[in-house]
């Protein structure tokens, strides 16, 4: 995937490894001079001067340091997130907060400071890099899946006003990526499961992918890339799920089937029956009470 961007600005926050890292030498080699974020100065100081772009070493759980980056840019990254994974009833408060600030109110603070500048040269382009976990849940990570969850919704909010101004709001939703965020999961996860660490990616991580392995930060980069090219100008308010088809084997999938409507409603319709009743007859069958 090759996207012509020479002349354009773009900001990446959590740019010094993983995703961010990726999308960073993805938007440098398509010409894009980048602003790197992150709260690692070494790493971040490292990878501006590889990609030839600026380094600004912030916490974006501190609003202040937020609202001190560059607004004037063309493509904003929202990468940066943090993992802790507890049940809720032994989850820190302040956790929870520092991950939802993070994750969910440090994008809405950049862009709606972006804006602005995206509507007068009625160019932008704003990508979010949600989860799975912005679609469904899991057990032990509440502040993470309700922040990833605040993210599908403010992207969609920012389509809808943005894109009658040339500005594109999109999320990716990958399943595990190979980063340093999934990496520092393993000891959590084992704890929290009761198994050896070494047993963690095969039997928590890739029991539902059909694919079976993790995802490549780069894999993900090439999608932001296409979000930002002329390809996908009329691609706003989307959701580009990249899980391996992790989803098509939960139960949520035959809940928005079509067949599975259609059947409902010639239960009610054609039989006369009580729709309550269907409803639940219908759950229970797919395993929703289990």
């Amino acid at each position: 995937m090759t996207s012509d961007l020479d002349g354009r600005t773009a900001l990446v926050t959590g740019g010094a490894s993983g995703i961010g890292l990726a999308c960073v030498r993805a938007l440098a080699a398509a010409g894009a001079k980048v602003h790197v974020v992150d709260i690692d100065e070494h790493r971040t100081e490292a990878a501006a001067a590889e990609a030839g772009g600026w380094a600004h070493v912030a916490d974006l759980t501190d609003a202040s340091a937020v609202d001190r980056l560059p607004a004037e840019v063309d493509i904003l990254v929202n990468n940066a997130g943090i993992q802790h994974v507890s049940p809720v009833e032994e989850f820190p408060p302040e956790k929870f907060a520092a991950i939802v600030a993070l994750t969910l109110v440090a994008p809405f603070r950049l862009a709606r400071a972006a804006l602005p500048g995206m509507y007068a040269r009625h160019w932008g382009r704003v990508v979010n890099i949600s989860s799975v976990h912005g679609l469904r849940a899991s057990p032990y990570k509440s502040a993470y899946v309700a922040a990833k969850h605040g993210l599908e919704g403010l992207s969609k909010v920012l389509a809808l006003e943005g894109g009658a101004n040339g500005v594109t709001s999109n999320t990716i939703c990958p399943a595990y990526v190979r980063t340093p965020l999934v990496e520092r999961q393993i000891a959590d996860q084992a704890r929290v499961h009761g198994i050896p660490e070494d047993e963690v990616v095969e039997k928590i991580m890739l029991t539902e992918p059909a694919v079976k392995r993790l995802v490549e930060p780069s894999e993900v980069a090439q999608a932001v890339l296409y979000l930002c090219s002329p390809a996908a100008r009329y691609v706003c308010g989307a959701t580009l799920i990249a899980d391996g088809a992790s989803m098509q084997g939960n139960w949520v999938s035959s809940l928005l089937s079509t067949q599975a409507i259609q059947a409902m409603n010639q239960q009610v319709q054609g039989n006369g029956a009580d729709p309550a009743a269907v409803a639940a007859q219908f759950l229970q069958a797919n395993g929703v009470n289990k």
